[in-house]
């Protein structure tokens, strides 16, 4: 495939940023985006210029850096996967494929598509873990007796990878299905029930402060989500806030 690319370009977070158009032939349908953008890349470099700068890791839909906006879809426009499972079999030959950083007033870009998401880092060291005491007198967890409904509830809010979709692709960057993943995955079990009333209110707070948005109750989050994180586990975060709260 020949491909007309429209791609962001931003030296540092003071910089304007612009939107640069670059032209890449033979993609094969079979390549991932990141190995097509590996490919532009090298292109730019045998040029003498600065490859585009954007985040990668695992590359197998775990670590959730890989966070682009493409075509005005966070992850781009298929569902449940992240940026490194898109592959280019998605688009057709002649296309031009918008690529840009996600936007927040939280996610601050540091350069190209790179954006600064340790506000999801503060919000989790703010509350989303559990005390435990190390001492050698610990109670093995296996030993708690678990719903099975109330596990598989857990486990389904803990696939949250924290990429950052979610608050791409919410007209007020909310960070409310992220935040609700989180609490809820404690939540929903006993060792998490200790630290609960904290949690919530500590997460809360500084997810407010941190500048995120309000939910819209537009569902796109849940939509746009690589991890399919339901809209439950903002509800579920509600009420542990309001139960907190009083």
């Amino acid at each position: 495939m020949d491909l007309t690319l429209k791609i962001w370009r931003q030296k540092n977070s003071e910089d304007k940023g612009q939107l640069v158009d670059y032209k890449v032939t033979d993609i094969s349908e079979h390549m991932s985006f990141l190995e097509m953008m590996d490919v532009l890349n090298e292109q730019i470099i045998e040029k003498g210029e600065e490859p585009i700068a954007f985040d990668h890791d695992c590359r197998e839909g775990i670590c959730g850096m890989c966070s682009m906006y493409i075509n005005g879809e966070a992850h781009g426009p298929d569902r449940g996967i992240t940026t490194c499972q898109l592959h280019m079999r998605s688009f057709k030959d002649g296309d031009t494929i918008h690529i840009e950083p996600f936007r927040a007033a939280a996610f601050p870009v540091i350069k190209d598509l790179v954006v600064d998401r340790t506000s999801f880092d503060r919000i989790q060291q703010s509350g989303a873990y559990i005390s435990v005491n190390t001492s050698g007198n610990t109670q093995d967890a296996n030993a708690i007796p678990i719903a099975k409904a109330a596990a598989d509830e857990a486990m389904d809010a803990a696939t949250c990878i924290g990429c950052g979709a979610c608050v791409a692709t919410c007209k007020n960057s909310s960070a409310m299905l992220f935040v609700g993943a989180k609490v809820s995955q404690y939540a929903l079990l006993p060792q998490g029930q200790v630290e609960a009333a904290d949690r919530v209110l500590n997460m809360v707070k500084q997810m407010d402060e941190e500048g995120f948005g309000n939910c819209t109750n537009t569902g796109a989050c849940e939509v746009e989500c690589p991890k399919g994180i339901s809209l439950e586990n903002i509800a579920r975060m509600n009420r542990e806030f309001l139960k907190a709260s009083l």
